[in-house]
């Protein structure tokens, strides 16, 4: 039953109590236990035991945190313990199961595919698999979801688990038994050489794992005469603070300062370069754009106010709060501002907020869409009580989001927007997925050559994915955007064959920022830093 309207309001009235006692500062003397605080433990289990009628006071606590984490800046946050393992598992960088991807397709788990070095990969299971039993336990069955057969699939590690498997053509069920292990979740999307001297690394989070995956990525596919470095962190909304900052130790050079963060008794944290970076005698380019966030920003600050290369892009997000998590101790947690950081000039990059986590806050950031500074750069607002200057004497601001040094404009063409949104956002995916299923011994024999250099989206592919659109109600006419649609097929083709690397490389053709990059910057990338 829903609580009524006067007790909801009541438990809020109160909430700003038990935030204490929430975060277990236990030890502390100044979060001792108050009358004010055991006022509201005892309204709760009064509530619990007598109330009328039945009361989920687990509800009651959750809708307090939420309502204090409102009302105090718009990036604190709570946690559920329902939603914790799976943001734990995302910001780590990896978890512990099977490693694939997967569809239900008419009740029936199919395999889109095995995660790299994944325990499925080892074990010999491939793409369009169907998997119907796990230890005899059946799979299949409309009444199997998504979450169960998850738990049923992932387990501790080092632990078995024996599959049945259906492979297209072949008739008998084959037998795999898989010992479940860590699974790497990758940070690091692609990395490759974009010409003989250009290299290209794109990141979409700062997790755990992320400079680990930086430094390996990097000597894959790194030349001698790479004299150019593009850092893509377009849609990266972020991460670990540290993950970033490492990552800047490789391009700039010993003891210039990165950045640092300033806590309310005024307590300033400053963090150096090292000197112990790889990448200091390269050029570097940052691509951001309007999705770019926290993480992502102090890369793209530090980079600009040590005068160290090129930003390039869109006005990022403007997040320049600092967060630490603090476990609630029932499988919950909060994520609660505790400083700001600024750039070495000094700015923070925090759009203004007021009243906590209201409404203004990201309709402020929506008027983007709209007010034409994703088309022009004059179009965006620029304080000049917010102006710093670099070194070198560029001109920089605070106050919300970092400026790109060269602006490049958002597609105005909806329908490319649409395709992108289609392939970032899985659209694809599933036409893909039943396309290849029809001749899975093809596309699984293909090399990444092979594949790069046939040409597998025709126009009846075309066809057939605009038909597949208006099944589900989405009428398409794309007509001179044919090409910007192959390009986005084909990626997403790539990304279950031979994973996102490949996809990345696909989707980058033509891209416009590396273009204007390579227009500006042609004949210059034999050239130092100082010369860009």
């Amino acid at each position: 039953m829903k609580i009524v309207l006067p007790l909801l309001m009541m438990v809020v009235f109160v909430a700003g109590i038990l935030l204490g006692d929430l975060l277990n500062f236990k030890k502390d003397s100044a979060y001792k236990v108050s009358s004010k605080r055991q006022k509201l433990n005892r309204l709760i289990n009064f509530i619990d035991k007598e109330y009328v009628d039945e009361v989920n006071t687990d509800s009651i606590v959750d809708i307090t945190v939420n309502s204090i984490l409102e009302n105090l800046d718009p990036h604190s946050a709570y946690i559920s313990n329902q939603e914790y393992d799976f943001v734990q598992d995302n910001m780590r960088g990896d978890f512990v199961g099977i490693g694939i991807s997967f569809y239900t397709i008419k009740d029936t788990i199919a395999v889109i595919r095995t995660l790299e070095k994944g325990p499925s990969e080892k074990a010999g299971l491939e793409a369009g698999d169907r998997i119907l039993y796990a230890d005899a336990i059946p799979l299949f069955g409309e009444n199997i979801s998504n979450d169960s057969l998850t738990k049923i699939l992932k387990g501790p590690a080092n632990t078995k688990v024996h599959l049945k498997v259906k492979r297209l053509g072949v008739s008998d069920l084959l037998d795999f038994e898989i010992q479940r292990g860590v699974v790497p979740l990758s940070s690091v999307d692609a990395g490759y050489m974009v010409n003989d001297t250009l290299g290209y690394i794109k990141i979409n989070r700062f997790a755990e794992s992320t400079y680990t995956e930086f430094k390996t990525k990097m000597k894959q596919f790194a030349t001698p005469e790479m004299k150019s470095v593009i850092l893509d962190l377009r849609n990266n909304g972020g991460g670990f603070l540290k993950q970033a900052t490492l990552i800047l130790d490789e391009f700039i050079k010993d003891g210039k300062l990165l950045l640092y963060t300033k806590n309310k008794n005024g307590d300033l944290k400053e963090t150096f370069a090292s000197g112990r970076g790889d990448y200091e005698d390269q050029n570097i380019f940052v691509f951001i754009d309007e999705k770019s966030a926290s993480a992502s920003e102090i890369v793209a600050g530090a980079i600009q106010d040590n005068d160290r290369g090129t930003i390039i892009g869109r006005r990022s997000f403007g997040k320049g709060l600092v967060q630490r998590e603090m476990n609630l101790g029932d499988g919950s947690a909060v994520r609660l501002t505790v400083a700001r950081y600024y750039t070495p000039t000094g700015r923070s990059i925090q759009r203004p907020y007021e009243n906590g986590n209201n409404d203004a806050y990201y309709s402020n950031y929506m008027e983007r869409y709209s007010n034409g500074e994703l088309q022009n750069q004059d179009s965006i607002y620029l304080d000049d009580s917010l102006r710093y200057e670099t070194p070198k004497g560029k001109v920089v601001y605070g106050g919300g989001g970092i400026v790109p040094d060269v602006f490049i404009p958002r597609s105005s063409s909806q329908t490319i927007q649409d395709i992108k949104f289609m392939y970032d956002g899985g659209v694809m995916d599933r036409f893909i997925f039943n396309l290849l299923d029809e001749d899975r011994k093809l596309y699984n024999s293909l090399t990444e050559d092979e594949f790069l250099d046939r040409t597998l989206i025709t126009e009846s592919v075309i066809n057939r994915f605009t038909k597949y659109l208006s099944d589900y109600q989405m009428t398409y006419d794309f007509g001179s955007n044919s090409y910007t649609l192959r390009k986005y097929l084909k990626a997403t083709m790539a990304r279950q064959l031979f994973g996102s690397d490949t996809a990345e490389r696909i989707a980058n053709e033509n891209d416009p920022y590396i273009q204007r990059l390579l227009q500006l910057h042609l004949n210059t990338f034999s050239s130092t830093e100082d010369d860009l």
